[in-house]
């Protein structure tokens, strides 16, 4: 008789353990869903403005070339010389340290993943 009723919580206690865990690994599914979501739209929209920008620099770049192209009689001189600022700003570019841009990267995933 003892052991009926040890059995008994035995097994509640085994079935209690397997709901608790199918319901954590649901939870922990769906947490995962939550993060890669927010992720991939961030993503996204910094792809979107990205290539917006890209689009003004770009005409802004051929309107600053051909400007200068006329005050200097020539057109390809306009372009040398844009052509030019850009790998200059390429140089600066490569020379700034990386923990300077991986810092604040890493600080906004940090915030959408470590949220709960």
């Amino acid at each position: 008789m003892a052991f009926d009723s040890l059995n008994s919580h035995v097994d509640a206690t085994q079935e209690e353990a397997k709901v608790y865990v199918e319901k954590t690994l649901a939870y922990y599914k769906l947490w995962g869903f939550n993060v890669a979501m927010k992720s991939t739209t961030m993503v996204v929209k910094f792809m979107l403005i990205a290539v917006f920008l890209l689009l003004v620099l770009f005409f802004i770049s051929i309107a600053f070339a051909l400007a200068i192209s006329e005050a200097m009689g020539h057109l390809y001189l306009g372009f040398l010389i844009v052509a030019g600022f850009y790998v200059l700003c390429t140089l600066l570019i490569s020379f700034i340290n990386i923990k300077s841009i991986e810092g604040p990267i890493l600080q906004k995933f940090s915030e959408i993943f470590f949220k709960d």
